[in-house]
């Protein structure tokens, strides 16, 4: 029988709430305590609208990975080129509100380290999550070859992965240095291979 939640605005609020508590303490170091103290609720409203503890973090999840994509987006729709596209990757997750939004860390890495080997369906929404990112990126630098941006031999997918990996990893040195300037130095990487590949340099 599919589960059905009592109601929509109560399950909203419930993901809302516990959005940051996830994201700091993981799947299995958030408890019913934990949930129940955020939002307000009884614990028979949590699981009136959500079959589970796995599939409120499941919801969380999402959510975390939707607001991350809508700030990507944001910030892609204001800038033209498509360097300045690349280059917003380089930027973004040092900006004071990518930051608040990032309280805890990134969701795409806490949640991976945390479920890459105790917890398939979350694994597997990561592993969707940076599949789109790697798309959206490729999307970007074949627009940029197309327009005469980029060179025409950059391999696409060896480039967005590993911009993808410097971005992940540098948030992953900085939180375990209580660094932030070894994130800045790591995203001059990122720069340098956007450079790299321009046939337009500044």
């Amino acid at each position: 029988m599919k589960f059905t939640p009592r109601s929509e605005d109560t399950r909203q609020l419930i993901i809302e709430k516990t959005a940051a508590i996830f994201n700091k303490k993981g799947y299995a170091g958030t408890s019913m305590s934990d949930l129940t103290e955020a939002t307000g609720l009884t614990k028979g409203s949590i699981y009136g609208n959500f079959e589970n503890k796995e599939a409120v973090a499941l919801a969380v999840f999402a959510y975390n990975a939707k607001r991350k994509n809508k700030l990507e987006d944001e910030r892609l729709a204001r800038v033209s080129t498509n360097k300045e596209k690349l280059m917003v990757y380089a930027k973004i997750f040092c900006e004071k509100d990518t930051l608040q939004f990032m309280e805890g860390g990134c969701p795409l890495l806490n949640t991976a380290i945390e479920a890459d080997d105790t917890h398939e369906p979350l694994r597997k929404k990561v592993s969707e999550e940076i599949a789109a990112w790697k798309k959206k990126m490729q999307a970007i630098l074949m627009a940029g070859i197309s327009s005469k941006e980029f060179i025409p031999s950059v391999n696409t997918e060896k480039f967005s992965l590993s911009v993808i990996a410097l971005i992940e990893g540098g948030i992953f040195v900085a939180r375990a240095t209580k660094n932030k300037k070894n994130f800045e130095i790591i995203l001059q990487t990122v720069v340098e291979m956007i450079e790299n590949i321009s046939l337009q340099k500044n």
